[in-house]
């Protein structure tokens, strides 16, 4: 019988009210069918094998007069009007995994805050030497092909853009199915094609930070202040997932759903601001966007400062956004922060920092470039920079020859605080055998690596060595609470079979604290750190 074109309205949610037309060929005595094909002249064009089916079983379990959005470039079949239902389509060829980590993605781009209480309690937490430390779980990583891996062969990616590991350790995590395309095991020159994804179950292991609870500023219905404890970072990144502000709150305090306002360098303690709406985290989000916040540090810098303010307004460019390193340079970003010395204990002074830009790392470039580095920092505080460590700018070294620099100092001295792991993305750790994998206790979880990758290279610089003595509050930290029967091991995992030592607390900080932020009608603030006090000394 004929078929007749029949014109179908469907709204897609990411643009509100607006809607476009979707033409459907149905045959007319019978409506118990019907294929829907979107043109691919669209802003939410996808053609992607898993969303098409994560789609299907959406819309076969769905009336169609519900009006369902459609990622573009979509054939799909379905029941409809009454008609006899049918089973979703391939609905045995998704695995749970698939399922978790489409809704993961579809979360994260609709910039939903929190996670589900599944992931919160995929593992706990334990207190030993003075740290927080993660039992060890089966963690999955997905990531979708970049535009410059498309058409390579997934081992020449492997080998060419993480070279943590030798090709060799690639090629056995595919020919091993541990590496996976779209959930399917492929062969070592597999050409890779947009929006493949990509997957790795992996045991993971969470660096330790320091056991100091997180303290409750204020919290309101608008607003959650925390004072952040040093060496927590704010969000998952790079090893870090359970060990974060977002979770750590999200376990021990229940405060699930928070939104970011700001951000906090992983060394660096004190005020961090969520929002609970939307709406509020958008309006403070502006003020600070528009310069409308005020901000205070507190700092330790090496040498007495001056006695009167100094103002520094270098310009700052970034070197490197991989490994995370600027410098002064003409060519950098407008930036002033203003300083005074509120002490001087004979060989260090306490400083009060006002940061009137937000550039990256900027309060500790600023105090590189005037010839007063932060005590204990990592990075800024150290000859790589030059005889001065960079005071007055770098001289006659180029940014190659500075990152080489670093680099090479980093694997004698670990100055960047990345293990070969932190440098290769976690979706790459050797995994040789799913199926022990899945008889595991702990269930495997969803993650974005090839952004996770990138902000622990910014955001993970462990201190050296240092001098300092650091005395943690927590109770936790004088005994431990470790069960040891919740130390899984998997014989597959590289890390299970190294034995690494403790950080001690002290490694773990740096003399940087976020004091105050204060808007039109608002102030937040966190008392000052024992290291700040005029009559500390160095033990």
């Amino acid at each position: 019988m004929q078929q007749q074109p029949l014109l179908t309205w469907l709204p897609l949610a990411s643009l509100g009210a607006q809607y476009i037309p979707v033409q459907a060929s149905v045959p007319m005595p019978d409506l118990s069918r019907v294929q829907y094909f979107l043109p691919e002249n669209s802003a939410l064009y996808a053609n992607n094998m898993l969303l098409r089916l994560q789609l299907a079983n959406q819309l076969a379990s769905s009336p169609v007069n519900r009006c369902l959005p459609l990622p573009l470039n979509c054939k799909v079949d379905l029941p409809c009007f009454g008609g006899e239902k049918r089973k979703p389509l391939d609905d045995t060829d998704i695995s749970q995994e698939t399922k978790k980590a489409k809704l993961e993605t579809r979360a994260l781009k609709a910039k939903r805050p929190g996670f589900s209480d599944e992931r919160y309690n995929e593992t706990d937490y334990y207190f030993e030497n003075g740290l927080r430390k993660v039992y060890p779980y089966y963690f999955t990583f997905t990531t979708f092909t970049k535009g410059r891996w498309v058409n390579e062969k997934i081992l020449d990616v492997f080998a060419k853009e993480f070279r943590a590991h030798p090709p060799e350790v690639y090629e056995r995590c595919i020919k091993s199915g541990s590496l996976t395309v779209n959930y399917n095991k492929v062969d070592t020159d597999y050409r890779l094609r947009h929006n493949d994804l990509l997957a790795n179950l992996v045991h993971r292991h969470e660096r330790a930070v320091v056991s100091d609870p997180i303290q409750i500023v204020h919290m309101d219905d608008d607003f959650v202040v925390v004072n952040k404890p040093p060496s927590i970072p704010v969000h998952p990144c790079g090893r870090y997932r359970h060990n974060t502000v977002v979770f750590i709150l999200a376990k021990e305090h229940g405060l699930k759903n928070l939104r970011t306002v700001h951000r906090l360098d992983r060394l660096t303690s004190g005020l961090l601001i969520f929002g609970r709406t939307a709406g509020k985290t958008r309006e403070l989000e502006q003020q600070i966007r528009t310069r409308q916040v005020s901000k205070e540090y507190v700092c330790r810098v090496e040498g007495k400062f001056p006695d009167d303010e100094v103002i520094c307004e270098e310009p700052i460019r970034v070197v490197s956004y991989k490994i995370g390193v600027c410098k002064v340079a003409p060519d950098g970003k407008d930036c002033r922060t203003d300083f005074r010395r509120l002490s001087y204990n004979g060989s260090t002074s306490v400083v009060l920092c006002k940061p009137l830009t937000g550039r990256m790392h900027q309060i500790r470039v600023h105090l590189q470039y005037l010839g007063y580095p932060i005590v204990n920092d990592p990075l800024y505080n150290h000859t790589v920079f030059g005889p001065e460590k960079g005071k007055g700018g770098v001289q006659n070294k180029s940014d190659d020859q500075l990152i080489g620099d670093l680099i090479s100092i980093h694997n004698a001295e670990s100055v960047l605080g990345l293990d070969e792991s932190d440098i290769e993305s976690p979706l790459l750790l050797p995994s040789e055998d799913l199926a022990k994998k899945d008889s595991a206790k702990t269930v495997g979880q969803v993650a974005r690596p090839s952004e996770v990758a990138e902000e622990s290279l910014k955001q993970d610089q462990l201190t050296t060595q240092s001098e300092q003595k650091f005395e943690p509050e927590s109770p936790s930290s004088v005994q431990s609470t470790c069960d040891k029967s919740r130390i899984t091991f998997d014989e597959n995992c590289a890390e299970c079979k190294m034995n690494f030592k403790d950080p001690q607390p002290e490694d773990l900080i740096m003399y940087l604290h976020a004091l105050k932020y204060s808007g039109k009608d608002w102030s937040f603030n966190t008392p000052l750190p024992k290291w700040a006090d005029e009559n500390w000394k160095e033990e």
